[in-house]
C-alpha cells in the first residue's frame, strides 16, 4: 500500500493553491502551518508575505480564505488577529485518513520511506575487552540501538559497527600472565555464562596487574609481549583472541539483558584496522595534511590551542612509532567510506570526546575522505547523574556496574508488576517476563526521553512509576487498550467516517495522524527523544479520551462502539510501533 498523505500535508496543499491564486509571486511560499490550541491548525505565513507585497495582512488573509475550497478536508477557515488563519478539519477527513493508516497491509501505519535513503555506518555500544561494562556504556548502546531501528524503518541501509577496545599495552600484560598460568581461563562447564566469563577476566586482570606492579622481570616480559602482539606473532595473537572471545560472551549477556541485538560480524574493534594504520599515516604525510613535529606525525588546527596559547595537534603517530586513537579512527573512516560505501558516518560517543572527533573529522575532510557527499556526525551524549546531581557512583564512590543497574531495575519493576498481578490475572511466568520488559523499558525510556546532549538523573523510583512521563505509563496505556479489545466480545474495530467526533476523539485522531511526519523528522535528525515525547502525548490524549468517551457502553449505538474501538486499536498499534523503535516492549497485560 502507498504511504498515506497526512492531514497537515493535505491542508498545506490547499493553502499553497489559494496563496498562489491570490498572490502569484507567492507560489511555493511556506504558509507556516502548525497545530494550534485555537483551532486544529494555524497558518502564520501570510504576515511575512503581506509585508513583502506591501499589502494589509488581514485583507490578504481574507482574500486567501475566499479561494480555499472547504468541504472534504477543510471544514472551516477564519482570519484571526493580524492575519493568522485558523483552520478546522472535517470530522470525516480525520476518520478517513486514520482508516487508510489502519488498513496499511505493510504494517507501517501509512508511514512513507525517506525520500533519499543512503548508507549509514553507525558506531555505537563500544565496550572494552577484559573490562566490565559500567553505567557509562548505557547511553551509547541505548541511543545507538534506537537510531538504528529508526533509520532502518525509514528505508536507510544501516551498517552497525561496535568499535570495541581490543588493542593496547595492557594486553601484553594479560597475555604474558596467561602464558605462564595457562589454566586460568579454563571452564569446568561446557557453557559459561557472561557473568562467569567476566568474573574470570576480572580476576585474571587484577592478579596480572598485581604481578606487573611488583615483579620487574615479569614487567619486562609483558612489555616484550606487546611488541610480539603488534608484530602479529601467531601464538600471541591466539592468546589475545582468547581474551576477546571470553569478553564477547560477557558483552552478549549484557546486551541480551538490555534486550538489544548485537551480532558478531558487527563487532569490528580497534584491532580490525591494524593493517591500515601505516598506509593512513603515509597518505596523510604525503598529502601534507599531517606533518612531522618532534618526531611525531601531527595535524595542526588554527582554532585548537592549549591553555598556554600554543597549538594542540592531533597526534596520528607517536615519536616512538606507535599509533594513537587518531590513526585507528582515521583508518576506520577510510574503511567505512571506501569499502562500505557509506554516505553518512554516525558516531554515538560521549560529548567529552567532542574535540577529538572534531579534529579527526576535519583531518579526514582535508584528506578528501569526507566531502559534500560523505558526512561524519558525532551524536554526542551527556552524563548519567545520581539523584544528587553528581556523576552516578556507588555509595563507596565506585563506578556502577551496568549489569547491577539493570538487575535492580528489573527487580523494582517486577515488584510494581506483582502489585497489579492479581487484578489482571497474571501468571508467575508473566510477572517475571513483564517485570523484565518494564524494568529494561524504564531504563531505556529515561535515557531516550532526554535529549542526548543533556545530562539526566538516574532515579529508579521515578522510572518505574505508573504516573508521569515514563515507559510504564505508555506500556500501561497499551495494555489497557488490549484489555478493552478482549472485553469487546463480538464488537469489532470499524471506522465510521459518517459519524461526528467528540472533542477528545478529534484530538486523539489528529495526534495519531502526526505519527508519520514525526517519525521521519526524528530519524533525519537522530532525535529519539522527540519520538518519546510524541508517544507520551499520545498516551495523554488517550487518557483524556477514556475520561470523556466510553468505548464499550451499552448506551452507545453499535457504530459508535466500532468507531471508538477502531480509534483505540490504531492508538495501540501506534504505541506498539513507536515503542519498538525505541527498543521497548509492550506487554498485552500489565
Amino acid at each position: 500500500m502507498a504511504s498515506v498523505t497526512s492531514l497537515s500535508d493535505n491542508v498545506q496543499q490547499h493553502l499553497a493553491s489559494a496563496l498562489s491564486a491570490t498572490l502569484p509571486e507567492a507560489a511555493g511560499a511556506d504558509p507556516l502551518l502548525r497545530r494550534s490550541d485555537r483551532a486544529d491548525f494555524q497558518a502564520n505565513g501570510i504576515l511575512a508575505l503581506a509585508k513583502k507585497a506591501k499589502a494589509n495582512p488581514r485583507e490578504l488573509a481574507a482574500q486567501v480564505v475566499s479561494r480555499i475550497v472547504t468541504g472534504d478536508v477543510i471544514k472551516d477557515v477564519e482570519v484571526s488577529g493580524p492575519g493568522f488563519l485558523n483552520i478546522t478539519i472535517a470530522d470525516r477527513a480525520i476518520t478517513e485518513n486514520l482508516a487508510a493508516r489502519y488498513a496499511d497491509e505493510a504494517g507501517r501505519l501509512g508511514v512513507p520511506f525517506a525520500e533519499h535513503p543512503g548508507t549509514t555506518v553507525i558506531d555505537y555500544a563500544q565496550p572494552n575487552v577484559a573490562k566490565e561494562m559500567h553505567v557509562g556504556h548505557l547511553r551509547s548502546a541505548v541511543i545507538g540501538d534506537s537510531v538504528v531501528q529508526l533509520l532502518e524503518f525509514t528505508g536507510e541501509n544501516v551498517v552497525r559497527r561496535h568499535h570495541i577496545g581490543d588493542w593496547g599495552t595492557q594486553f601484553g600484560m594479560l597475555i604474558q600472565y596467561l602464558d605462564e598460568h595457562p589454566h586460568e581461563l579454563d571452564h569446568k562447564e561446557a557453557q559459561v555464562t557472561g557473568e562467569e566469563a567476566m568474573s574470570n577476566l576480572d580476576r585474571l586482570y587484577k592478579t596480572a596487574r598485581k604481578l606487573f606492579d611488583s615483579d620487574e622481570e615479569f614487567k619486562t616480559r609483558a612489555r616484550r609481549r606487546v611488541v610480539d602482539l603488534q608484530a602479529g606473532d601467531p601464538k600471541t595473537l591466539a592468546m589475545w583472541q582468547k581474551f576477546v572471545d571470553e569478553s564477547k560472551i560477557y558483552f552478549f549477556s549484557v546486551f541480551e539483558k538490555l534486550d538489544m541485538e548485537v551480532r558478531d560480524p558487527d563487532i569490528v574493534g580497534e584491532s580490525g584496522y591494524n593493517d591500515m594504520l601505516a598506509e593512513t599515516c603515509r597518505l596523510l604525510e604525503e598529502s601534507g595534511v599531517a606533518v612531522r613535529s618532534e618526531g611525531a606525525l601531527c595535524v595542526f588546527f588554527d582554532d585548537v590551542k592549549g591553555p598556554d596559547g600554543n597549538p594542540v595537534p592531533l597526534i596520528v603517530q607517536k615519536s616512538d612509532g606507535g599509533y594513537g586513537y587518531a590513526a585507528t579512527d582515521l583508518s576506520a573512516i577510510r574503511d567505512r567510506v571506501f569499502n562500505l560505501k557509506a554516505n553518512t558516518l554516525l558516531y554515538v560517543v560521549d560529548a567529552r570526546q567532542a574535540l577529538h572527533f572534531r579534529m579527526v573529522f576535519e583531518t579526514a575532510r582535508r584528506a578528501g575522505w569526507l566531502n559534500d557527499d560523505v558526512t561524519a556526525v558525532q551524536l554526542a551524549f551527556g552524563t548519567i547523574l545520581g539523584k544528587d546531581g553528581k556523576p552516578f557512583k556507588t555509595r563507596a564512590g565506585e563506578t556502577v556496574k551496568l549489569e547491577d543497574l539493570l538487575d535492580e531495575a528489573v527487580e523494582r519493576a517486577t515488584a510494581v508488576v506483582r502489585e497489579k498481578a492479581e487484578k489482571v490475572g497474571l501468571t508467575e511466568q508473566e510477572i517475571t517476563e513483564n517485570g523484565r520488559f518494564v524494568g529494561i523499558g524504564a531504563v531505556k525510556y529515561a535515557d531516550l526521553s532526554t535529549s542526548a546532549v543533556r545530562d539526566y538523573k538516574f532515579d529508579l523510583d521515578q522510572m518505574v512509576s505508573l504516573n508521569g512521563d515514563t515507559s510504564v505509563y505508555l506500556q500501561y496505556a497499551y495494555a489497557r487498550i488490549q484489555s478493552i479489545l478482549r472485553k469487546a466480545g463480538e464488537a469489532r474495530p470499524v471506522p465510521h467516517p459518517e459519524l461526528a467526533l467528540a472533542p477528545a476523539e478529534r484530538a486523539l485522531g489528529l495526534h495519531l495522524d502526526q505519527f508519520a511526519e514525526t517519525l521521519l523528522e526524528v530519524a533525519a535528525a537522530y532525535e529519539p527523544h522527540k519520538l518519546a515525547a510524541y508517544l507520551y502525548q499520545l498516551a495523554s490524549h488517550l487518557t483524556t479520551f477514556y475520561d470523556q468517551c466510553q468505548v464499550l457502553s451499552a448506551d452507545n449505538p453499535a457504530e459508535v462502539v466500532e468507531n471508538r474501538l477502531f480509534l483505540v486499536d490504531l492508538t495501540a498499534r501506534t504505541l506498539h510501533q513507536g515503542m519498538a523503535l525505541l527498543g521497548i516492549r509492550t506487554p498485552d497485560k500489565l
